[in-house]
């Protein structure tokens, strides 16, 4: 008993707290920080900000470290408050997909208007912070990302077009760039290859997700390509996309900007998410209200894909760390 009162606390007229009314105040907490950390979308942040790192890692110059870890801060930043205003705007449709039904906003835990400042201000902070960090042309493209991804991506094409992941697929290819020119000042080749190589691996990733995800989009009557082509058309797509992805992914070494060590990495990571782009294609799944589980294929070749970029990445600037 004395060990309960003791872990439990008293009130403030120095009565004794029992232990099973005191003890969910934490779990609250961090159930509460979880969904404010949710609402960043931390697994594309991640991704994110690895991108932006590794064109901050690759770009001539040697960078003050402390500037640069801000620098990177300020990408994450952004990224953080783009999925936040999504998560605001896109609320409705959240409701109606069980894949993100139970995200902090449509789950009612985080209000709409408090969703909304949260992402305002921190994208506003992140763009102050890299002007301070870096300068005025890497904080001028982290706002437009920002700008691109919530008004182009989330609010315009979205809900209106099947080829919403195609255009909307820029915003994901800035931060590389970013990093590069909060480095250097100044755009150049490399990271203008590494913004298309992002660029083009976005499509098959998305609709790699969109295909086993495709009755989700279509009750919330979101034009992912499977809703509005099919699941064939998707596949198609997604093969002829990786077809492209790979041998501009070759670019940087074909053109000296990058070492053998990323040239071997590209081509054999090509060759596996075209391996897999095969598989998805060869799929014989066409019918719709198939259930999530399905679609194994799909599946595969969305989580390579994820590795795909990591490791592609990673590559380049081990490449560059050894010279």
């Amino acid at each position: 008993m004395r060990g309960m009162i003791a872990s439990a606390g008293v009130d403030r007229a120095g009565a004794a707290i029992p232990a099973d009314v005191a003890a969910p105040a934490v779990p609250s907490v961090l159930a509460e920080l979880n969904d404010w950390i949710t609402l960043l979308k931390p697994r594309v942040l991640l991704l994110v900000v690895f991108t932006g790192l590794v064109g901050l890692l690759v770009a001539p110059g040697h960078p003050d470290p402390f500037l640069a870890a801000v620098a990177v801060l300020a990408i994450a930043m952004a990224a953080g408050a783009s999925g936040a205003i999504n998560m605001w705007y896109d609320r409705d449709i959240d409701a109606l997909m069980r894949r993100t039904s139970g995200r902090p906003v449509p789950g009612g835990r985080i209000g709409a208007e408090a969703a909304l400042s949260f992402g305002v201000v921190l994208a506003i902070a992140s763009v102050l912070l890299m002007l301070l960090a870096a300068n005025a042309l890497a904080a001028a493209l982290l706002a437009v990302s920002i700008l691109f991804y919530v008004f182009v991506y989330t609010v315009w094409l979205k809900r209106r077009t099947p080829q919403n992941i195609v255009i909307g697929g820029a915003a994901g290819a800035f931060p590389a760039l970013i990093g590069w020119t909060a480095v250097t000042d100044s755009v150049g080749a490399l990271p203008v290859l590494l913004f298309a190589i992002v660029f083009l691996w976005t499509p098959p990733h998305f609709w790699s997700l969109s295909l086993f995800a495709h009755e989700d989009y279509r009750r919330a009557g979101v034009p992912m390509l499977p809703v509005v082509a099919g699941l064939r058309e998707t596949r198609r797509q997604i093969f002829l996309y990786t077809l492209a992805l790979v041998p501009v992914s070759l670019l940087p070494t074909a053109l000296g900007l990058a070492g053998f060590v990323y040239g071997a990495s590209a081509l054999l990571l090509g060759l596996g998410f075209t391996w897999y782009a095969i598989e998805v294609l060869r799929d014989p799944e066409d019918s719709f209200g198939t259930s999530l589980s399905r679609n194994a294929p799909a599946k595969a070749a969305f989580r390579f894909s994820i590795y795909y970029l990591f490791l592609l990445f990673a590559a380049l600037a081990a490449d560059r760390l050894l010279g």
